[in-house]
């Protein structure tokens, strides 16, 4: 992608709405290309650009397989990539640069990274009970953490270089760890070296004067922050861009950061001083989103519950407005949050339809951290970073979003046992098989975690995440073994529609209506409902009540699922007292291959189907879609330990923008919140619009919507993905 410049007529009006405007045609263009990019699709969207085709990167292997692992393989390729990473300025934009790469998405022969394990060091004896019970078990999952971007501004890149020093010398023995982390930020500064030359090469042939000025303060921007801390808000933002794309680039990390908080304190204090405009700083928050839309908070509380809205937090919802785009920022909500503001930011979910913002419940997060033990003042400090999760920034590693449990295959594993024997045959035996299959997933999955966390460092240790955290810098270790101050680690379950349905439908079609065998219910099972008069069982197992129908029979096991799940979870945390294991509902993308791994299942749902997205009903579970029922539903079978099992909400536009569409999406918010749901996402979009766009994506080119924890546009999404999306709003739109 060639740099822009000499485009526009020196008279040109160029201002900070035609600016905006002219950088969001070119992220559709630059879209367009990603869409056809299989490492881009499926997934969230992001601030990159498609690389130049002349352009290949080509590693330093440290393996015989030709693939690069540990502090000497990572930092070494981190630091060739950095040194040679194409260039990337606009001269409309505030900030420089962009990022091309993420050096996980290599998968060729060489280099051959991908998301391999080190082979050195195998966990072959873990595999066999990880595919029975269907685990995703986080092994070689990197970043899904959040870190401390204050720590990075205070310093800079020169201060954390000096940090490095003085701590090396407190810590010998350690010189691999601090040649590492050193050689990563060497790598960081040669890119910004590159990128300040390219912007004065371009001022002295940019001829529109406005546009020449910008280049020139951005090199001047840039000059400033490669080894000085920054002092303005331009530079605090350029600083977290070069953090965000160097990031990306090393494992695509995306955990932002309390964005009206950190950032306001550079707002307040240019003001002050006369250097900036609010309309100039709205421009930035804009720029700062189109470089890149990592996952950020705005709202909630300080350590002493003080609210943290300000007009900063405004000018936050203004700049993701102006921009218009794909976008993740969560809305904290509390007990006293301010309701203009609430209302204020539905009102953008209606305008733009973009997915965003979404909302998170701060009292049963707070309350669910501090079961684990923790105070409330840390309890505060742990915000919405990610696609369903919460992170004490720079404070905990936790393996967020990383692992998961396939509940519907563990439910198979059961059923397969019971139907085994010669019985007795019942819900209750087969909730007993359940339990203890059950618990051995969970015991199978914190013997992956601690693996991950002993061996990590010598496949791929996190070395941006570490310079902004509290502890590895001054241990020496990296974040995944030793450095960080917390492990929460995060064990999510899935499939718990599939599997509470599937349980309601045995109980009431086979044992209180005795309208078949368990023999004849195996059989159909066993086949796919394919043999003769299996679509009519089918068809009776799916019509039985279904969970989110509203205390169905399905739904009292789903909370009865939840309860076991999480207990089942917790009580393995007494077998590693380092570590916190918190449960979750959450499947993310792998709702779909995690039901590849299911046959037929009792709710009628055919063999290899996906299984239910996150914490949410199946598409269907009942006719009017009814929201309270199904909201009420998720509220009950919330884990309560500080992690969330989101409620995914999809609305017509038909039901308008206006003050009263407003009012009720806000009152809904708080109430859901006030009986303990943790996160909600909303889309609000057009059914016939998606249905034409499913047929035509380029149809459609700057069509969003919120797959699931994250926003991308719905034109870089597979035919498979699609449908998720297409099948869920169909369901549900108009609820």
């Amino acid at each position: 992608m060639e740099n822009r410049l000499n485009i526009f007529r020196p008279e040109e009006p160029m201002d900070f709405g035609r600016r905006i405007k002219i950088l969001k045609e070119r992220k559709l263009e630059e879209t367009k290309v990603k869409s056809k990019m299989k490492v881009y699709q499926d997934g969230d969207d992001y601030g990159s650009v498609p690389a130049p085709e002349d352009y290949k990167f080509h590693c330093l292997p440290n393996h015989e397989n030709g693939s690069w692992y540990g502090y000497e393989g990572w930092s070494k390729n981190f630091h060739k990539l950095m040194s040679e990473h194409p260039v990337y300025i606009d001269s409309v934009d505030a900030f420089s640069c962009r990022w091309m790469y993420s050096m996980i998405w290599f998968d060729e022969k060489s280099p051959a990274k991908g998301l391999n394990w080190n082979p050195d060091y195998s966990y072959d004896h873990l595999k066999p009970e990880q595919e029975k019970y269907g685990i995703v078990s986080g092994i070689g999952s990197d970043a899904h953490f959040g870190g401390d971007y204050e720590l990075g501004l205070s310093l800079g890149w020169g201060g954390l270089l000096e940090k490095l020093a003085a701590y090396r010398e407190k810590n010998p023995g350690h010189d691999e760890f601090y040649d590492a982390e050193e050689l990563v930020i060497q790598g960081v500064q040669n890119w910004m070296r590159r990128a300040i030359e390219e912007a004065e090469r371009l001022a002295e042939k940019e001829r529109h004067p406005l546009l020449r000025e910008n280049l020139l303060q951005m090199a001047q921007v840039n000059r400033n922050i490669l080894s000085g801390a920054p002092k303005t808000m331009r530079e605090a933002c350029q600083w977290v861009c070069w953090f965000n794309m160097a990031s990306r680039t090393y494992n695509r990390d995306g955990a932002g950061f309390q964005l009206d908080q950190v950032l306001k304190r550079y707002y307040d204090a240019d003001l002050a001083a006369g250097r900036i405009t609010r309309e100039e700083a709205v421009f930035y928050i804009a720029c700062l989103l189109l470089n890149d839309p990592h996952y950020y908070q705005i709202g909630g509380t300080d350590e002493e519950g003080n609210s943290l809205l300000s007009e900063f937090s405004d000018m936050v919802l203004e700049g993701a407005d102006m921009l218009d785009s794909a976008c993740n920022i969560t809305v904290r909500v509390d007990r006293n949050m301010d309701r203009d503001f609430l209302h204020r930011a539905v009102d953008y979910l209606f305008k733009n339809c973009n997915g965003w913002p979404r909302f998170s419940g701060d009292e049963a997060l707070n309350e669910g951290f501090m079961r684990l033990g923790y105070p409330e003042s840390l309890a505060r400090k742990r915000i919405a970073v990610g696609c369903h999760w919460m992170s004490l920034p720079g404070m905990e590693y936790c393996l967020n979003d990383c692992v998961k449990i396939n509940c519907a295959k563990v439910l198979e594993v059961a059923l397969d046992e019971m139907m085994a024997g010669r019985g007795p045959y019942s819900t209750a035996r087969l909730w007993e098989i359940y339990e203890k299959h059950m618990a051995r997933a969970v015991e199978v999955t914190a013997e992956g975690i601690a693996f991950h966390l002993k061996y990590q460092q010598y496949n791929e240790p996190e070395l941006l995440l570490n310079l902004i955290s509290h502890g590895p810098v001054e241990k020496g270790l990296d974040m995944t073994c030793g450095g960080a101050m917390y492990y929460n680690m995060c064990m999510d379950g899935t499939a718990i529609a599939t599997v509470a349905d599937s349980f309601g439908a045995l109980e009431q079609r086979v044992e209180k209506e005795s309208r078949l065998s368990w023999e004849e219910l195996y059989k159909h099972l066993k086949t796919d409902f394919k043999e003769e008069g299996g679509e009519i069982v089918r068809r009776m197992l799916s019509s039985s009540p279904r969970y989110g129908g509203g205390d169905t029979v399905s739904d009292r096991w789903a909370k009865r699922l939840s309860e076991s799940y999480s207990g089942q979870v917790r009580a393995i945390s007494k077998s590693y007292p380092d570590y916190e294991f918190i449960p979750g509902w959450f499947s993310w993308s792998n709702t779909i291959v995690l039901g590849k791994q299911v046959g037929a299942t009792p709710n009628g749902r055919h063999a290899f189907e996906p299984i239910n997205h996150g914490a949410n009903p199946h598409p269907g579970f009942r006719k009017d879609g009814a929201l309270t029922a199904m909201s009420n539903s998720i509220c009950a079978i919330q884990p309560g330990f500080g992690n969330t099992a989101p409620v995914q909400l999809e609305l017509d536009p038909g039901m308008g923008r206006g003050e009263e569409a407003v009012q009720k999406i806000a009152d809904y918010i708080l109430t859901l919140f006030q009986k303990g749901g943790t996160l909600l996402n909303i889309n609000i979009i057009d059914s016939r619009q998606i249905l034409e766009a499913d047929k035509d994506p380029d149809k459609y080119p700057d069509l969003v919507v919120r797959v699931t924890g994250f926003t991308a546009y719905f034109c870089s999404l597979t035919p498979e993905f699609r449908k998720l999306v297409v099948d869920r709003i169909l369901v549900q739109g108009g609820a």
